[in-house]
């Protein structure tokens, strides 16, 4: 996160008037996103929990309520009052399946304005080879310790299988303890290039850990 921090309000200087934002989660970019330009939010998040928490952290930033309009639908149904200047996802790719990334470009590109700006987070060198369950992160909260740990189970092209255990400890003691599979994908940048060159974008700058197009 310091690092999008750092790196995204640059590519973004130029944006004056909306942002479509997908994949909003918890409103910690929607916030930030908010504070780096003068532009109205339009946030796409699917997830009914998800957006509980979005709201109620823009209902404490009241300056926001009228910036930002939370949209309670999936990706590829977007639909906006009018195209926007910029659209903006924010550690989104890994969750996307490769059919429905190819169908989300052109769905962007008809919500974007001319030259249009579209930004991601992207990490080179394809999906991660298999390795066993590590800790990704812990933090402690009162007296609970919180800890996320992923296994990567194998890899078939840009998909990885992975575990997820989300644990709750007090101090040796297990509190609670959820465990989920899925994949994540990693496609390779020539694939990502043909994908968004078809849908009609042209490739803009990047920074570290982002990549910019712009709708031609």
């Amino acid at each position: 996160m310091p690092r999008i921090r750092k790196n995204l309000p640059p590519l973004l200087s130029g944006v004056q008037r909306s942002i479509l934002e997908i994949g909003a989660g918890t409103g910690l970019i929607t916030a930030s996103l908010a504070g780096w330009t003068p532009a109205e939010i339009f946030a796409v998040e699917p997830s009914a929990g998800m957006r509980g928490v979005l709201l109620s952290r823009l209902s404490s930033r009241p300056e926001l309520l009228s910036r930002v309009t939370v949209l309670p639908c999936d990706a590829l149904s977007v639909s906006l009052p009018e195209p926007a200047e910029a659209a903006v996802m924010i550690n989104v790719m890994h969750a996307l399946e490769p059919d429905y990334r190819k169908q989300l470009w052109p769905v962007l590109a008809a919500s974007l304005e001319t030259s249009g700006l579209l930004v991601f987070t992207w990490r080179d060198g394809g999906p991660p080879k298999p390795r066993p369950l590590q800790e990704l992160q812990s933090r402690q909260v009162g007296r609970h310790t919180y800890t996320a740990l992923l296994e990567i189970l194998g890899t078939s092209g840009e998909a990885s299988h992975v575990r997820y255990i989300h644990r709750i400890t007090e101090g040796d003691k297990v509190v609670s303890e959820e465990e989920t599979t899925g994949y994540l994908y990693r496609p390779a940048r020539d694939v990502l290039q043909r994908e968004l060159t078809t849908a009609g974008f042209v490739q803009a700058e990047r920074t570290e850990g982002l990549l910019a197009w712009r709708l031609a």
